[in-house]
């Protein structure tokens, strides 16, 4: 069990007054990337997933990543930052974490890039809201793990959110997956397949 539900952690009345209001609706998730599915999108479609293209770096058959080379996949190997800045690593390593069942780390930092984008305040402050309730509410089902420190920052931040309200949370996020998921990935036959399938196409072109 987790530090903060062992430890009866939740937020603050007066947060919950001003910024929960119950489930958010499927249509008002927060938007991804044109390269990066949006979860609410795969969840809409029912159980099954649509269909892959050759292998798992995108999401559906009509998206317009572009297959990795094999040069860009062993550079994954190389470093977590460069598996994570590129578009086609990241969605490899979201596809590695679902088996896992640890894919909401990647949505959630995948939020965090999207929020820091924004300039409206009133954008801001819907979209921070929303990540609160999918990834930092203890009773969300897509919480992610932070320690009591990083959820007293948020609770603070989420009066007046900024678009680097969950910056804290996102790193201990990110580091979570570098040091708990990435060498795994390395090991993993989703990651050896991608370079043996690169490197075949590779050699055959």
């Amino acid at each position: 069990m987790c530090f903060r539900k062992r430890n009866g952690y939740s937020p603050p009345d007066h947060f919950n007054a001003k910024i929960y209001t119950g489930p958010v609706p499927a249509e008002r998730q927060p938007p991804m990337s044109q390269n990066e599915t949006s979860p609410s999108r795969a969840q809409q479609a029912g159980n099954h997933r649509p269909n892959t293209c050759c292998f798992c770096w995108c999401c559906c058959c009509s998206c317009s990543c572009t297959r990795p080379t094999t040069e860009e996949v062993r550079l994954w190997a190389q470093s977590f930052d460069k598996l994570m800045k590129n578009p086609a690593g990241r969605n490899v390593f979201r596809e590695f974490l679902r088996t896992e069942y640890s894919e909401e780390n990647m949505l959630f930092w995948l939020a965090c890039e999207d929020l820091k984008k924004e300039i409206s305040k009133s954008v801001i402050e819907e979209k921070a809201r929303m990540i609160y309730e999918d990834y930092i509410s203890i009773l969300s089902p897509k919480e992610v793990s932070l320690d009591s420190r990083v959820r007293e920052v948020i609770n603070r931040k989420m009066q007046d959110p900024t678009p680097h309200a969950f910056e804290d949370a996102q790193l201990q996020i990110y580091t979570l997956m570098h040091r708990d998921s990435y060498p795994r990935f390395l090991n993993s036959m989703i990651y050896k397949s991608l370079i043996q399938s690169t490197s075949r196409s590779s050699s055959e072109s």
